[in-house]
């Protein structure tokens, strides 16, 4: 399965954005988004949280451990 930063290089793509635009969007300088599609670091869980939330698929789907974009979410 892909990792991480695979994951979210192709989300990014699919949206048309390029990484100075995801900087941007993300709150971060462009060498620190670079460094999540390069392999280099990881956000903190705010930030994947968020990530996953942009790009409304689970956790787990961007992180690599599941194909299934799709949010379980249960109704309050």
């Amino acid at each position: 399965m892909p990792k991480f930063s695979e994951r979210l290089r192709e989300l990014r793509r699919e949206r048309g954005l390029k990484q100075r635009e995801m900087a941007e969007i993300c709150g971060l300088k462009l060498r620190s988004y670079q460094q999540y599609e390069y392999d280099e670091s990881y956000p903190e869980v705010p930030g994947l949280v968020a990530l996953a939330d942009y790009f409304q698929v689970s956790l787990d789907y961007l992180m690599g451990r599941t194909d299934v974009r799709e949010i379980n979410r249960t109704k309050p």
